[in-house]
């Protein structure tokens, strides 16, 4: 069996280490994404977790 080529390890280890750095640069540059209607003021009282009939028949079928 002939041994491998160091030169092939060497193309290859750059070539993965080059796409990882490619990609990290792509996310790194991009802008967060907006999304439309939302707004940066708080949201409004009540807003949250409610407990309704969908989840009280939810728990009911967890009990043991």
């Amino acid at each position: 069996m002939k041994p491998k080529s160091k030169n092939r390890r060497a193309f290859l280890l750059t070539a993965g280490v080059g796409s990882a750095g490619a990609a990290v640069a792509i996310v790194a540059g991009r802008k967060p994404a907006e999304v439309p209607g939302a707004s940066a003021a708080a949201p409004a009282a009540g807003d949250g977790y409610h407990v309704t009939e969908h989840i009280q028949k939810y728990y009911k079928t967890t009990e043991v």
